[in-house]
């Protein structure tokens, strides 16, 4: 299977997903909470000023948080069922919202940030180095990514397929059976990754969670 056709497959289980996610990603008394809740105190510190860029918004876990600090907000997402979610959820008509694949997006240079959540994760170890020339192109001069995702942690497992290659299967309360990437990187390793690349970055660990920031050398 090509990364193009698990790429295709994994917008279909998110766009299947939509009307669960935010159930089963962060249920009543996630016990993960309080590290998100860091995190987000973090990223208001870093000032996300400017003109943002929001890659695979989904249901809205960032994209408020995004719209209060930034002077523009466009959020992006692969499935229109997310971004219906995402609107009737922060309620904010000065977002514009666009669906679309990232793997799609043109080089624009002009934005202040681009942002992802829980979205590099989703990028297969395939197609990294081709993601990350991606956001170097959707960024202004002097512009920098910041990003949160989940660790490599072993606090819960997956149902791998691949766990090499970043496969996992997914069963949604239909029933219905899905692939999808899962990528779990130690914030060391990427952080060491990116400046492999070219990127000043720093990552920095909070429970089974990291977050950074990186600028194009």
């Amino acid at each position: 299977m090509s990364d193009r056709d698990l790429l295709d497959q994994q917008i279909a289980y998110y766009r299947a997903r939509a009307a669960e996610y935010d159930a089963t990603s962060t249920p009543e008394g996630d016990p993960f909470a309080a590290a998100a809740d860091r995190i987000r105190v973090a990223l208001r510190a870093s000032e996300l000023r400017g003109r943002i860029l929001e890659l695979a918004a989904g249901t809205g876990q960032w994209t408020g948080l995004l719209a209060s600090e930034a002077d523009e907000l466009t959020a992006t997402d692969a499935s229109v069922e997310m971004l219906a979610l995402n609107a009737a959820k922060v309620k904010d008509p000065s977002i514009r919202y666009r669906v679309a694949d990232v793997f799609a997006l043109d080089p624009t240079h002009d934005h202040d940030v681009v942002f992802f959540g829980l979205w590099l994760s989703h990028v297969p170890v395939t197609r990294f180095e081709a993601f990350w020339r991606l956001v170097a192109g959707l960024l202004a001069p002097g512009g920098r990514a910041v990003f949160v995702d989940e660790a490599a942690h072993g606090l819960w497992g997956e149902d791998w397929l691949d766990e090499k290659g970043g496969v996992v299967r997914r069963t949604l309360l239909d029933g219905s059976v899905h692939r999808a990437v899962k990528v779990l990187w130690r914030p060391d390793d990427l952080r060491a990754r990116l400046i492999d690349l070219g990127w000043d970055a720093s990552v920095h660990a909070d429970g089974p969670f990291y977050w950074g920031t990186a600028r194009a050398g």
